[in-house]
C-alpha cells in the first residue's frame, strides 16, 4: 500500500481536472479525495497499490485535454483508509 499527497500547479482550474482526476482514480482503483485550492493549484491525497498510486501520478502530470499542468510536487502520505476516490471542497 502507498500513499502520497499531490500538489499540481499551472492551468488546472476550470478545465475540468478534478473531474478528469476522480474518473481516472477510480479507473486505476485508486482511493482518496481531489480539491481546489485558493492559490490556483489541485491538491490531491491518493492511497492503493503502488503501481496504480504512480499511474495516477503520472496522469496528474499531464492532466486533461484542457490543462496545462506546470509542476506536480509529490510527497509521501499517510494511509487514511479511505473508499472512493471524490471531489471535497
Amino acid at each position: 500500500m502507498k500513499a502520497v499527497e499531490l500538489r499540481i500547479t499551472g492551468t488546472v482550474q476550470g478545465v475540468g481536472y478534478r473531474w478528469a482526476c476522480e474518473h481516472e482514480a477510480a479507473r486505476l482503483g485508486v482511493v482518496g479525495w481531489v480539491r481546489n485550492e485558493v492559490d490556483g493549484s489541485v491538491s490531491a491525497h491518493a492511497e492503493g497499490d503502488e503501481d496504480a498510486v504512480d499511474a495516477l501520478v503520472d496522469w496528474c502530470r499531464r492532466g486533461p485535454a484542457a490543462a496545462s499542468v506546470a509542476g506536480v510536487e509529490v510527497t509521501s502520505g499517510s494511509v487514511e483508509g479511505g473508499s472512493g476516490f471524490r471531489t471535497v471542497a
